[in-house]
């Protein structure tokens, strides 16, 4: 009937969508977003302001001059970044291996780096306490050398290293395999070193993915909790992360404590990823 009408008054004949369902398919998207994403992000933005503007900006100032708050928040923010800078190396020889070499046991090595995902946090923190603690296979060796790693900040910096290596190693592994190899052997023809070759070549290719993957280890090490609170003794002014102290806080019913707490967390981890983003974008613009 509709096309029957859209003859008989000269109407442009309506295209059908190409992509069948897509309609529904952007509608079901929206609603789990909003649902799973969005709506628990905006009862935390609004929890503070809910006894009203002034208690809210006391609430922001008491937290901001709480010492222990600032403690917390500077050891998972400074233990999430050198978590990150430290696995961009074996992140990128990693898979360096699994694309460009053949080596023995590569499906094995490939298995292993999704190993993190499929382990419970809680598991891999009393395994790498149990590993390094003062008696543990490794710590014990260590500590006789004056190195301590177990409840320290070293080892909330290990523990977000295993937790962020994938994201490194599933992030640069696909611009590797797209890196054309014939580039880098017509420079090795043109006379270039392997180092000429790596520097000039294909670290500047790998700039925007490794840019990518520090965000993504990053973000994740802000919020680690299973794989941090065994391994870091939890020591206020210490060893303490954020995210423990969020769960003191509820522990004590202190929630506007606890709920600005993870507002911080979130926005910083919202920030970082927008400025990681912005970053990527001028370095892809540059490659390209």
């Amino acid at each position: 009937m509709t096309a029957y009408l859209s003859r008989r008054l000269g109407l442009p004949r309506r295209q059908r969508d190409p992509l069948p369902g897509f309609g529904l398919g952007l509608g079901l998207t929206l609603f789990w977003l909003g649902t799973l994403v969005l709506l628990p992000l905006l009862a935390l933005v609004s929890r503070p302001w809910q006894e009203g503007l002034h208690r809210g900006l006391l609430a922001f100032a008491h937290a901001a001059h709480d010492g222990r708050i600032l403690s917390a928040l500077w050891v998972s923010f400074g233990s999430a970044v050198l978590a990150a800078l430290f696995d961009l190396v074996p992140g990128v020889l990693i898979a360096w291996a699994l694309v460009r070499s053949d080596i023995p046991g590569r499906r094995i090595i490939d298995m292993l780096v999704e190993l993190p995902f499929a382990l419970p946090t809680a598991v891999v923190g009393i395994t790498m306490a149990t590993l390094y603690g003062p008696t543990g296979w490794f710590g014990a060796p260590l500590a006789r050398l004056g190195v301590h790693i177990a409840y320290s900040r070293t080892g909330i910096v290990l523990a977000l290293m295993f937790i962020g290596l994938p994201f490194i190693v599933r992030t640069v592994a696909p611009v590797l395999r797209n890196l054309p190899a014939d580039v880098e052997e017509a420079a090795a023809i043109l006379g270039a070193s392997r180092a000429q070759v790596l520097l000039r070549i294909v670290l500047p290719a790998l700039h925007p993915a490794l840019v990518t993957a520090f965000g993504m280890a990053f973000a994740r090490g802000i919020g680690e909790y299973g794989s941090v609170i065994f391994i870091a003794g939890n020591q206020p002014f210490h060893t303490e992360i954020a995210p423990l102290l969020v769960v003191i806080r509820l522990q004590e019913y202190d929630t506007t404590g606890a709920t600005l707490i993870g507002f911080v967390l979130v926005a910083v981890s919202l920030l970082s990823l927008a400025g990681i983003s912005l970053v990527r974008r001028r370095l892809s613009r540059g490659v390209g």
